[in-house]
């Protein structure tokens, strides 16, 4: 059987190499993960072809590469751009207004070369959005995948102090709890990453069914997230850090995410001012995506770095943290490896974290973990036994715990080798993917019926007229 995949990921920062990971809050795990399953499946013998609709760019400040019509990823796997809305870069929240233009273009596009998928995959609630009407109007299966939500997101904003007003005005929080809604109602499987998810997360949506509901954990790629380390690598990231570090012999507390709210990374230089032992001990090192100048972020950005700047002034933190402007994805897993190769720890202060794909990729090199006792960590610590999990809304409690992670020299090569043999057991791709197809077959073969030409047609449950947007 070959299947054709067809996967929506919106936001048009993607390509199909040199990921810019972080350099906006549109670009991180979830660009990453699509990217990789896109090439995983394209690799198997049961996948003749893997599409990723993405919006079409023309924007002086972004790369040109963004403005291709159509990209190479690998053999069987693309990259197809659609314009909608302006042409300048947009982030996801201010989508909502152009996606009935996307979801004509997208019909138009699969009716007039008649070459429709086997799956339709929407990542995001945007992309949910468009998925349902799409698949609707082609016939085929829709999957869902949410990566965070639209709901726990608003519940942790209020927790930590933002207005209702706020939240819509930034977030655009109703429109995508809608979309949401109804991107549950009407796929056929939602995808999780962890059981939590599915209970805890999607559970708060009405039209959620947990019948339709498939947990499969994320993998790491093995040949590039190992525990191996060579001087080289030791070297050139130690020159990427010592314009920041007084001593870069210390063990780092490491963080690697994008710089927005949700990833609470103020809240991880205040614990870290806040300990004489941290301190004195260690360094904190924040790799937060590339940056020219902090003046041309997104306000988001901008408020992020504003108040790590402030903590580093209150504790008087100079020559103790580092926040480079530059590294590659190549230099991620080095980073992971410099980290571990001098003791230090791999913390994820998130408010919120559906999987935590840099938790498994710090574990596979070797690096224990500190992260937030909420979603995917939980599951992560549970398979691993690599580390803590901790209240990050408590300041003290964070602090303690990463007090305890660089204590115990002994406890720290057990957690360190605990975590090289649990992701190497539980979360590779290639399991991903086998559990992934496995899952989908199972659906198309249950759910197919044979014209009389021989052609497989999906048999969608409901309506199959386009709904009307809201």
């Amino acid at each position: 059987m070959s299947l054709k995949f067809l996967y929506l990921h919106l936001h048009g920062l993607i390509r199909s190499n040199n990921l810019e990971l972080g350099r906006d809050s549109d670009t991180g795990g979830q660009t990453q993960y699509v990217l990789e399953l896109v090439k995983s499946l394209a690799n198997t013998s049961e996948v003749d072809q893997v599409d990723i609709v993405t919006r079409l760019i023309k924007d002086s400040k972004i790369d040109s590469s963004y403005s291709k019509k159509q990209e190479f990823i690998a053999p069987g796997a693309r990259i197809l751009r659609f314009q909608f809305g302006p042409n300048k870069y947009l982030r996801k929240e201010l989508f909502w207004p152009y996606l009935d233009e996307l979801t004509q273009n997208l019909i138009q596009h699969y009716q007039k070369y008649e070459n429709k998928p086997s799956f339709i995959h929407a990542h995001y609630a945007d992309a949910g959005y468009v998925g349902v009407r799409l698949s609707q109007a082609l016939k085929v299966p829709f999957i869902f995948t949410g990566h965070s939500l639209g709901r726990e997101k608003k519940r942790k904003l209020l927790e930590a102090g933002l207005k209702i007003n706020q939240i819509e005005k930034l977030y655009c929080i109703s429109e995508r709890i809608n979309a949401e809604e109804e991107s549950l109602k009407y796929a056929d499987i939602v995808v999780t990453s962890t059981k939590q998810e599915s209970v805890s997360q999607y559970s708060q949506y009405h039209s959620f069914s947990s019948e339709k509901s498939k947990v499969i954990a994320p993998g790491v790629d093995h040949t590039k997230f190992h525990h191996i380390h060579s001087t080289t690598e030791t070297s050139e990231i130690d020159n990427m850090m010592i314009p920041f570090l007084k001593d870069i012999r210390k063990p780092p507390i490491l963080a690697i995410s994008r710089a927005v709210r949700r990833k609470n990374i103020p809240s991880l230089v205040e614990a870290y001012g806040r300990s004489e032992k941290l301190k004195r001990k260690t360094n904190l090192v924040l790799v937060l995506g590339c940056r020219d100048n902090t003046f041309k972020l997104d306000s988001q950005q901008r408020d992020v770095f504003q108040k790590i700047f402030e903590m580093i002034d209150k504790y008087n933190l100079y020559g103790k943290v580092a926040y480079p402007k530059k590294h590659s994805p190549a230099n991620i897993p080095s980073i992971y490896r410099w980290a571990a190769s001098s003791g230090g720890i791999f913390v994820n202060p998130a408010l919120t974290e559906p999987f935590g794909l840099t938790l498994l990729e710090a574990s596979s090199c070797g690096l224990p973990i500190i992260a937030t006792d909420d979603g995917g960590p939980n599951e992560i610590h549970a398979k691993c036994e690599n580390g803590l999990l901790v209240n990050v809304t408590d300041i003290n409690q964070l602090k303690i715990a990463l007090e305890k992670g660089i204590s115990n020299s002994s406890q720290w090569k057990l957690w360190s080798r605990n975590g090289i043999e649990g992701v190497h057991r539980h979360f590779s791709w290639n399991t991903h993917v086998r559990n992934y197809l496995s899952i989908l077959q199972g659906h198309y073969e249950k759910s197919t019926i044979v014209s009389s030409s021989g052609i497989k047609e999906s048999c969608l449950k409901g309506s199959s007229s386009l709904i009307k947007p809201h």
